[in-house]
């Protein structure tokens, strides 16, 4: 049977600790299911176990970083645990630990939890850990707003990472609000042809493959570089950009299957303009359904005034 993980991510003395703690008493949560807290880091604030409503929460403190999934499964043996409520360290990559998770361990919820008054000083200074948090994250927690404070630049932060991730401001009076800041496309996707500019290429890749079936039936015209796939069939490329999310260590290649008579004349790395009809259907490249695209025409191109693309 699966065993649900909680995951919650944030630099130390973010509010990880307090909204485990509080969450941990509430009873709608914690049913009497026992819970394996395992502890990647210890802050400032240490865990009271007394004022849970079962005694059914136990403790483990292990090292992010050295643990082992025999170790993990011992755990959950250990204390019979039915679910894991998981505090990960936030100087460390959260995919480390997941390659690391037992075969039956499931990431139920992610949440991150970040100092308003420090995340974006984080973020100039660690992008790459901060970007590492956002990407997986179903919501981002911005505890500590003060009441005066601008919140667009902590908007913009974690929409430009992850687009979908819901967003809570927790202010310091007390007050809570959801983020309802709508972020328009700076492009028009009911146009009869969506024209994307060389600086929204990594937008538009990102939002296409989110949300694949927004976009079925329409045509696009963008510039790209051509690449082939592997193991593909004739009369197919991948036109796409080189993309950097954070940093130039995460530099990578983004490009979209697109079937295309002319492919094999097509010379790899060569600038293209592309317009496409876009389609939603299995390919080996997303071991499922995904978008593909069906040439219109593809035409030869000045390269791009920005060659890595970013968001």
């Amino acid at each position: 049977m699966p065993i649900p993980v909680y995951a919650f991510t944030g630099f130390l003395d973010a509010g990880k600790t307090k909204f485990i703690q509080d969450t941990l008493c509430d009873t709608r949560f914690n049913a009497g299911e026992r819970s394996l807290l395992l502890l990647c880091e210890e802050g400032e604030e240490e865990y009271d176990l007394t004022p849970y409503p079962h005694k059914n929460v136990f403790q483990e403190v292990i090292d992010q970083e050295t643990v082992t999934t025999e170790q993990l499964n011992a755990l959950i043996q250990k204390h019979r645990a039915e679910r894991v409520i998981l505090e990960l360290n936030g100087m460390l990559q959260v995919e480390g630990f997941y390659n690391k998770m037992p075969q039956d361990w499931q990431i139920a919820q992610e949440v991150m939890f970040a100092d308003a008054n420090n995340i974006l000083s984080y973020n100039a200074n660690m992008r790459s850990l901060v970007v590492d948090k956002l990407l997986g994250c179903e919501m981002v927690v911005f505890n500590r707003v003060p009441e005066d404070m601008d919140i667009m630049p902590l908007h913009k932060l974690a929409r430009a990472v992850n687009r979908r991730v819901g967003i809570l401001y927790e202010y310091q009076n007390g007050k809570t609000q959801f983020d309802d800041i709508q972020d328009p496309l700076p492009f028009d996707i009911n146009a009869p042809v969506i024209e994307i500019r060389d600086e929204d290429y990594a937008l538009w890749y990102r939002d296409l493959n989110d949300e694949p079936k927004k976009y079925k039936n329409k045509t696009v015209r963008f510039k790209a570089q051509v690449a082939r796939l592997r193991k593909e069939k004739d009369g197919f490329f991948a036109p796409g950009r080189f993309v950097m999310t954070c940093c130039v260590d995460d530099i990578e290649f983004m490009g979209i299957p697109c079937k295309y008579d002319a492919a094999a004349a097509l010379k790899v790395k060569t600038w293209v303009m592309v317009t496409a009809k876009i389609t939603v259907r299995f390919h080996s490249l997303y071991r499922g359904i995904g978008p593909i695209l069906e040439a219109i025409s593809v035409e030869p191109a000045e390269a791009a005034e920005q060659e890595v693309a970013t968001f």
